[in-house]
């Protein structure tokens, strides 16, 4: 079965000098040359209806965001996230290639999906954008995935910063679990601790990770807490926000992750699928500030949804840190 599809650019959500630009997805195109294309199929994402949203966000913030917008380019928060006049507009097409991924996967047309868009969503809160972020792309798609017969969905958030936008939208949805990791301290401040969320222990898990965490770091916590909590919450659907800002060479952060360490982990979260949910996964992107690692990193995920081999060619020149004492106090802290 084919892997779908969706890509949104939102050419005209840009701002002088700021990383979350167009550029990031430059090399998006080559995916059409790559030998996995014969098994992509690639979607016509339409901008995600105002009901779908309205069950993540207030309409309060989608009259603002959308009032903002109409006076012109902005910033609207100190991140700095910003707005333009075809804003609105972008991050309504950017959740409707979420949706359009849940879609594809839930009827069957796919086995699994990947929703290349922009803006971002993660760190959208339910009242207000928030760290480049206009709408929570990927909790748009777990709504209408849990208002379409999937009982317990998995959300696993691999990008540098904290989800907090997609961990406060389900902080009270037993449907769902949450497993967020991200490198410590940094962006957004005191979100993601180790300790958060203590009236949901075994559903949200948050790893905080020391700089320069990379390819093992990554593959032991997925042994050793992603599947661990995927077996017992047994989801019927997978999604996973994919940042590929934890790239060694990111420009804003320091963890130390490689392409070979993208593909192992897509690799081992496709199994997991399978496993548990016939393999029912959506990728949805989130950050990364690179436009090279960002095409990597696509072609090496695609490569893992697709069963296809991967060569790598970026390898971390970085040691990376010892993370088994923080693996254990995790496991202890969850019944892992």
């Amino acid at each position: 079965m084919k892997t779908a599809c969706a890509l949104v650019r939102s050419p005209d959500h840009t701002f002088p000098g700021h990383p979350e630009n167009p550029s990031r997805l430059q090399f998006t195109d080559r995916l059409a040359e790559r030998p996995y294309a014969e098994r992509l199929i690639f979607l016509d994402p339409q901008p995600a209806p105002l009901e779908t949203v309205a069950a993540v966000h207030t309409d309060r913030m989608l009259g603002a965001l959308q009032a903002a917008c109409q006076e012109g380019t902005s910033i609207v928060d100190y991140a700095p996230t910003y707005v333009t006049p075809s804003t609105y507009a972008d991050a309504l097409l950017a959740a409707g290639g979420a949706l359009a991924c849940a879609q594809a996967v839930l009827a069957g047309q796919a086995r699994n999906a990947f929703a290349i868009v922009r803006p971002p969503g993660h760190h959208a809160e339910p009242d207000r954008p928030m760290g480049f972020c206009l709408l929570n792309n990927i909790a748009i798609a777990v709504r209408f995935a849990l208002s379409h017969g999937i009982e317990r969905a998995l959300i696993f958030d691999f990008d540098v910063h904290h989800g907090n936008g997609t961990q406060t939208i389900f902080w009270d949805e037993p449907r769902v679990a949450f497993f967020s990791t991200h490198q410590e301290n940094i962006y957004p401040a005191g979100s993601g601790r180790l300790d958060d969320a203590p009236h949901a222990r075994g559903r949200i898990v948050n790893l905080p990770l020391p700089p320069l965490a990379g390819d093992s770091a990554f593959a032991r916590l997925a042994e050793e807490i992603l599947v661990p909590l995927a077996r017992r919450f047994a989801p019927q659907m997978m999604f996973v926000s994919a940042g590929f800002d934890g790239h060694w060479s990111d420009p804003l952060a320091h963890l130390g992750l490689s392409s070979a360490g993208y593909f192992s982990l897509a690799q081992r979260l496709t199994a997991l699928a399978e496993e548990l949910c016939g393999g029912k996964l959506v990728f949805v992107l989130e950050g990364g500030y690179e436009p090279r690692n960002i095409a990597a990193g696509l072609d090496a995920v695609l490569s893992a949804l697709t069963g296809s081999p991967f060569t790598p060619a970026d390898p971390s020149p970085y040691l990376e840190p010892d993370i088994g004492a923080r693996l254990n106090e995790l496991r202890q802290r969850h019944g892992l």
